[in-house]
């Protein structure tokens, strides 16, 4: 389902295509995180950033996550928490990526659609919202981060909050050789494996449907300077998003 309703108002369809992710061990909740719908083949995934499934460094090792969906077409103040294990037999049941300069901090784990209740409102990207090999996209060009920094969001109605960024490396290039680009904006802990949109253009693509965007990458970290002086410099801004093609590889039967 692409859209919601608040009293009788319409929701846009990108509010509807992230959720808001808590992390657990067992029941000790760790920590928030944002991530996203995508939908191939018929099957539902949830993509957000790996460390939010696990990161050796620091020691995040969480055994469930849970998401939070909405469950009424009609009314956006209603959701659930919709719990997804990431073991099964004490194997990983989410997929990463490698590439050649070692791992890719995106991962995917499906989601069953049987389980979640009948009446689940959400919007999802598909491989059709991805750029094609001719798509341009220009340094400084203007994209979106639908997120929920510091676990931050419109707990009434149960949305994210988007903030804008611009494209701050070139597009295409494989920023120091790692498979991700660079976006200035001001980001927060618990943004991590927010999408990175960009408007599709002025004439609506019936192939987009009702989510006219194009998914450009996967938000995943702040990138700073090591050598910076934390009392004379300020932070960079920068971020790192993750190429959002490695989606292909991870949904692939």
């Amino acid at each position: 389902m692409a859209e919601g309703a608040a009293a009788g108002r319409f929701v846009e369809s990108l509010f509807l295509s992230a959720a808001k992710i808590i992390t657990f061990d067992r029941n000790k909740p760790l920590t928030n995180a944002s991530g996203f719908f995508f939908e191939r083949d018929g099957r539902l995934f949830l993509v957000s950033s790996r460390h939010v499934m696990y990161d050796g460094p620091s020691k995040h090792f969480p055994d469930r996550i849970q998401l939070e969906i909405h469950v009424d077409p009609e009314n956006v103040t209603r959701s659930t928490g919709f719990s997804v294990p990431l073991y099964r037999d004490r194997k990983s049941l989410w997929r990463q990526g490698r590439d050649k300069a070692g791992e890719i901090d995106v991962a995917v784990i499906e989601l069953d659609r049987e389980a979640l209740p009948d009446d689940t409102v959400y919007s999802a990207f598909g491989p059709q919202h991805l750029l094609g090999a001719s798509d341009i996209v220009e340094v400084g060009a203007s994209v979106l981060v639908v997120g929920f920094p510091l676990g931050f969001h419109d707990t009434l109605h149960h949305l994210p909050v988007i903030r804008q960024a611009g494209i701050a490396s070139s597009f295409g290039l494989r920023f120091q050789g790692e498979g991700y680009f660079l976006t200035d904006a001001r980001t927060h802990r618990g943004g991590s494996g927010a999408p990175v949109v960009m408007r599709a253009g002025p004439a609506p693509d019936p192939a987009l449907g009702k989510l006219p965007w194009r998914l450009l990458g996967v938000h995943s970290a702040r990138l700073d300077m090591g050598t910076r002086d934390l009392k004379l410099d300020e932070a960079l801004g920068l971020n790192c998003a993750w190429y959002a093609d490695i989606l292909l590889t991870l949904t692939d039967e």
